[in-house]
């Protein structure tokens, strides 16, 4: 029997060196993605890929872990600088972009897009008796 070899992938280096690092902290988890400068999603990982389950992937922690395993594949990609967009109230929000900063990427920009509701939300019908 002939024996099976395995095709191993090669990591693409890409021709650009900038990209956009985006955080969603909500209160359940830490979504971290890593796109490049069109937007296009390139790898990502969150509080629950690394390892935790349930209210531990809410953790500064948790996040902080999220981030450094992204930018190391952005590292590995050949990403030099990114800007980095945070959405969401949740608490992984600053020690993700602190391990995106000390894993060797150069954080250029910091944006706080988190979604406010301008007008709130519709208030409930009036009661009939």
């Amino acid at each position: 029997m002939a024996k099976k070899t395995r095709i191993k992938k090669k990591r693409v280096r890409l021709s650009f060196d900038e990209g956009i690092v985006f955080v969603h902290s909500s209160f359940n988890n830490t979504i971290v993605s890593l796109a490049d400068r069109s937007g296009n999603i390139l790898t990502w990982s969150s509080g629950g890929r690394v390892g935790y389950k349930g209210s531990r992937k809410a953790t500064p922690f948790a996040a902080q872990l999220a981030a450094t395993e992204v930018s190391k594949t952005g590292l590995e990609m050949g990403l030099t600088r990114v800007g980095v967009i945070v959405r969401g109230p949740g608490s992984g929000r600053e020690s993700a972009i602190r391990a995106v900063n000390a894993s060797g990427l150069k954080v250029t920009m910091i944006k706080d897009a988190t979604p406010i509701p301008h007008n709130g939300c519709r208030p409930p019908k009036t009661r009939r008796i």
